[in-house]
């Protein structure tokens, strides 16, 4: 439990602070990427693939391009700032303050899926400005905030085993950014062979991606009700795996 609230509301705020101070870098190339996905992929093979599942092409890839922009940023956020302070040697300093091993890594989690939040919520502005609907608002709010927190969770427990930059750009090029675009982001998994759509069906990213299109577009290559309760127990393993982790000490105890 949570029992230095002034602590711990501190180094929350401060890992708030930390991305939208450098908004100009955390907030707009989002945008500015999500954009040019559109017009690249979007506008240029709606010629070529004219719709899928009853709606437009250019619409049905939204939802994935939001979802590809909130697990980036969630990620990279937690995982950068405790990868940062490592370095810095600063970690040393913030280890030894009353704060428990939950109240850091709720602080480090709440830094990156506010950021993950807050980038979701302009692409989804900017997707409803060029024509997606929005059946659920409220549904859809709640799955951006828990695809947030969850890879904001992975991304903190990233970051502390991490011992380099290099590292750490090695897991977020191979393996985070592998599993988003093979997560359906540009295309429905029923287009694809048995043995990849199989691979599908045991990536997270899928799931996120699959609870936003039911939540806007009425449409998803799986139930809403297994992606949903999937992305709640994704949440809360990743969050316990990485309190877990900073309570051992593992690569941050020096």
């Amino acid at each position: 439990m949570i029992s230095n609230w002034v602590g711990f509301y501190t180094l929350s705020s401060k890992e708030v602070m930390r991305f939208f101070s450098v908004w100009k870098q955390t907030l707009i190339p989002g945008v500015v990427t999500t954009l040019l996905y559109i017009f690249v992929f979007g506008v240029a093979l709606e010629n070529r693939i004219s719709e899928i599942g009853g709606v437009s092409y250019k619409i049905y890839i939204l939802p994935g391009l939001l979802m590809m922009n909130v697990i980036t940023n969630a990620t990279a956020n937690a995982a950068s700032s405790m990868l940062q302070m490592k370095l810095l040697q600063t970690l040393p300093e913030l280890l030894i303050t009353p704060l428990s091993s939950l109240e850091l890594s709720l602080s480090f989690i709440i830094g990156g899926a506010v950021r993950g939040f807050v980038n979701g919520t302009l692409i989804l502005l900017i997707c409803w400005l060029a024509g997606m609907p929005i059946n659920d608002l409220f549904l859809t709010l709640v799955a951006i905030f828990l695809v947030s927190w969850s890879f904001a969770s992975l991304g903190l427990l990233i970051g502390q085993l991490s011992d380099s930059w290099d590292q750490l750009a090695l897991i977020q090029n191979f393996i985070i950014t592998p599993f988003s675009f093979l997560g359906g982001i540009f295309y429905s998994i029923k287009m694809l062979p048995v043995w990849a759509m199989n691979i599908s069906l045991v990536n997270p990213i899928f799931y996120a991606i699959s609870t936003l299109r039911y939540t806007t577009l009425g449409v998803s290559d799986a139930s809403f009700k297994s992606s949903f309760i999937f992305l709640i127990i994704f949440a809360t393993v990743s969050t316990v795996v990485a309190v877990k982790t900073m309570a051992t000490g593992r690569k941050i105890r020096f």
